[in-house]
């Protein structure tokens, strides 16, 4: 092997893109020392994101405090790159692992608002605004109220609308956005295509996930389909046909209404930013990743957009987990999948030993290459 790329995503709540990068290349450079290694830590628009893009092309990180999804203050920050584009990532102050206690219906999504206002404020010339991995379920509202936008109740009062309270708006007054956030443009990456609403959107995909049981999943999806008849009524905005308009419990939906921005696939704008398919040139190999495969990852995540830029260089999957519909991968270019689980053993145990485990997996996977290399030379 004269070449390997590697192009993994972070396995959410254990290791960043950054520290897989790192293990994979230890495998590596102990079967294939001879090899060129590339290493390229992406993400998808999740947790990571920013970082990902830093490593890409360079820059600072922004530290500033702001609201949590629960409400308490947070440390978080923003990326900056040198051609003055802010990268907000929603993971950094409404992500999974700042909720506390789990409840969909009580999240906010304010300080990402706080974030998004912060660095327009401060001179940001353009907008890349990251929506995986969130703890909420109130379409982008709390993030609208902390850059201007008005919620009103039936009452005539103002308040900030949660997952709980969207079937209490009455009206919405978009007229107060900061202006600094009306001059820039925002372009905001998504990780899945879902819709906003119904069988496939936000609450019900990716509600269980943040705590919501069945009846919470009814309300949340009753109140985001209420927030899309206000924002036709109200913003002249539909968006309930709107792909990712579903993602990180209907932002997506809600950054196309309140800031006008465009939504793309997450994947594809980290990859253009690193220079991926320069990089490919001569590569023998793939090795991509993320915490769990499954039928989710087919809807424009990490390991399926890595695969769609392939050329035709194999790509290898090395995962902390397979789900349902996982096999569909092998349809969208990905030439095989290994999960680290080696003990087979319940995620909370797998996640204390699994920077060993990843590091075993990928030598072994590389040890078969190098055998089959051998093998192939005779």
């Amino acid at each position: 092997m004269k070449k390997l790329i590697i192009a993994p995503d972070s396995f959410k709540g254990t290791m960043t893109s950054q520290e897989v990068c790192a293990l994979l290349a230890g495998a590596a450079r102990r079967v294939f020392p001879e090899a060129e290694t590339v290493c390229i830590p992406v993400a998808d628009g999740g947790e990571g994101s920013a970082a990902a893009f830093l490593a890409a092309a360079g820059g600072r990180w922004v530290p500033m405090d702001c609201t949590g999804p629960n409400g308490r203050t947070v440390s978080a920050g923003y990326a900056l790159l040198p051609d003055g584009t802010a990268v907000v990532e929603l993971a950094a102050a409404a992500g999974f692992a700042l909720a506390g206690p789990r409840d969909p219906e009580q999240t906010t999504t304010f300080g990402v608002g706080e974030l998004l206002r912060t660095a327009a404020e401060r001179g940001a010339a353009r907008i890349v605004a990251c929506l995986g991995g969130s703890a909420t379920n109130d379409g982008g509202c709390g993030a609208a109220a902390a850059c201007g936008v008005r919620f009103y109740g039936q009452d005539g009062s103002a308040f900030v609308p949660t997952g709980k309270t969207l079937g209490s708006i009455h009206r919405i007054d978009c007229s107060g956005l900061v202006p600094a956030l009306q001059r820039i443009p925002i372009v905001t990456m998504c990780d899945v295509d879902n819709p906003l609403c119904g069988p496939t959107g936000a609450a019900a995909v990716f509600g269980p996930q943040k705590g919501a049981d069945p009846a919470m999943v009814e309300r949340l999806d009753a109140g985001l389909a209420h927030l899309a008849e206000l924002w036709v009524r109200d913003c002249g905005t539909d968006t309930r046909a709107l792909p990712g308009g579903g993602a990180a419990g209907g932002m997506g939906a809600g950054m196309a209404v309140f800031f006008s921005s465009r939504l793309q696939k997450g994947i594809e704008t980290v990859l253009d930013a690193a220079g991926f398919s320069e990089k490919l040139d001569g590569a023998d190999l793939i090795l991509t990743g993320e915490g769990r495969l499954d039928g989710q990852s087919l809807r424009g995540k990490v390991i399926s957009g890595v695969a769609a830029r392939a050329r035709g260089v194999p790509v290898v999957a090395v995962v902390g987990d397979v789900g349902e519909g996982a096999e569909g991968i092998y349809d969208l270019g990905v030439t095989a999948v290994f999960s680290i689980n080696r003990t087979a053993v319940p995620f909370e145990t797998a996640r204390l030993r699994s920077r060993a485990d990843l590091a075993a997996a990928a030598e072994d996977i590389l040890r078969l290459c190098r055998a089959l290399e051998i093998r192939n030379s005779l």
